[in-house]
């Protein structure tokens, strides 16, 4: 019993020291002891990502604001490294936490997470890019492992559809513990809202009073809203995609593939890019046909058109309303001569409540 015990102890003190040495290369590679003085983020991501610190909730917790809808995330990522994006992150953390500490002088008690309203409004397929996913992953996996308590609560609201999806694929990312803290308001958050903020704590646009100086009710002067990245802050021309599958298309042929979808409301997400010159591309759903003579027949879901992939790399959705199985088609028909080689990435989203967020 005394070695079993014993046994546990220790694999728990290994665990918490490689944890310990673990963060302090962290905070040593990033900084973290002077990031504040000493580092700015890019003004591109000054400008351009969207939300802020603002008000503080009930108990006296700063709260942050992550507005989704307007980001731009393929321009940011265009014109920003993926370190100065990881960067400003922990910037945002280490203000949020001196913030923390200002809160507990002033109020006289321990103040040491925070409350953050996820306004989800707006998002869209652009926010579910192969990139931006993996680097809201990695964002994500920074603060699980470094900020792991300085979190209280996550309000989200005015989620879309699309929000079961997205949450799938990022979910994996959080400890149960942090998915805990998540909490979707319906179409009263409003006044849910105000039960964790008191209305002078609260933006104006929120359902709050607090409003600028001006009396602008989105509270411009605390939170910034994104928008569109302008190109003259471009410093790459395109983003390195690692595509799953890579083939070539012999002149006068096509080439498809199945996908199983098995359950209603799934997206089919795709992305591209050919060599040389542009592919045709369609999506289509096998039906029973004729029967008696055992024909499999496609219905056109996307007609097939040509794309410049070869120029800029393609990406889109569908959202399979019933299951079945989906056809995708790249189309090399119309080449007499030439044939394509084509990079791409087919994946099948599942909405939230499955046990992934792709479906095997």
């Amino acid at each position: 019993m005394i070695r079993k015990n014993y046994i546990k102890f220790f694999s728990f003190s290994s665990h918490k020291s490689l944890y310990v040495f673990q963060h302090v290369e962290f905070r040593k590679h990033m900084k973290v002891d002077t990031i504040i003085d000493d580092w700015r983020p890019p003004e591109v991501i000054e400008l351009y990502v969207a939300g802020g610190m603002c008000g503080y909730d009930r108990e006296g917790s700063p709260i942050w604001y992550d507005i989704i809808g307007p980001l731009d995330p393929k321009g940011l990522l265009l014109s920003a490294s993926k370190q100065d994006c990881l960067r400003t992150k922990v910037r945002d953390a280490e203000l949020l936490r001196q913030e923390c500490e200002k809160q507990s002088k002033k109020l006289g008690k321990h103040i040491e997470s925070i409350t953050i309203i996820y306004d989800c409004e707006g998002l869209g397929m652009k926010h579910l890019w192969k990139p931006v996913v993996e680097m809201y992953g990695e964002i994500l996996t920074m603060y699980e492992e470094n900020y792991p308590e300085s979190l209280k609560k996550v309000l989200l609201i005015k989620a879309p559809k699309l929000f079961p999806i997205a949450y799938n694929l990022i979910k994996h990312f959080l400890r149960e513990e942090t998915r805990q803290k998540i909490a979707v308001l319906g179409s009263n958050w409003k006044e849910v809202l105000r039960n964790y903020v008191d209305a002078d704590q609260l933006p104006a646009v929120y359902g709050g009073s607090m409003t600028d100086p001006d009396g602008n009710p989105l509270c411009k002067t605390m939170l910034r809203y994104g928008g569109v990245v302008p190109k003259s802050y471009y410093v790459r021309d395109s983003i390195k995609v690692q595509y799953d599958q890579c083939v070539t298309i012999s002149r006068g042929s096509s080439y498809q593939l199945d996908y199983e979808v098995l359950f209603p409301n799934c997206l089919l997400r795709w992305q591209f890019a050919s060599e040389g010159s542009d592919i045709g591309f369609g999506l289509y759903l096998k039906t029973k046909g004729n029967e008696t003579k055992k024909v499999e027949a496609m219905q056109e879901i996307l007609p097939t058109e040509r794309y410049n992939s070869h120029l800029v790399p393609e990406d889109g959705s569908y959202t399979c309303e019933e299951p079945g199985i989906y056809v995708v088609r790249f189309d090399n028909t119309y080449s007499v001569i030439h044939s394509k080689k084509v990079s791409f990435t087919v994946d099948v989203l599942l909405p939230e409540g499955h046990s992934s967020g792709k479906q095997a």
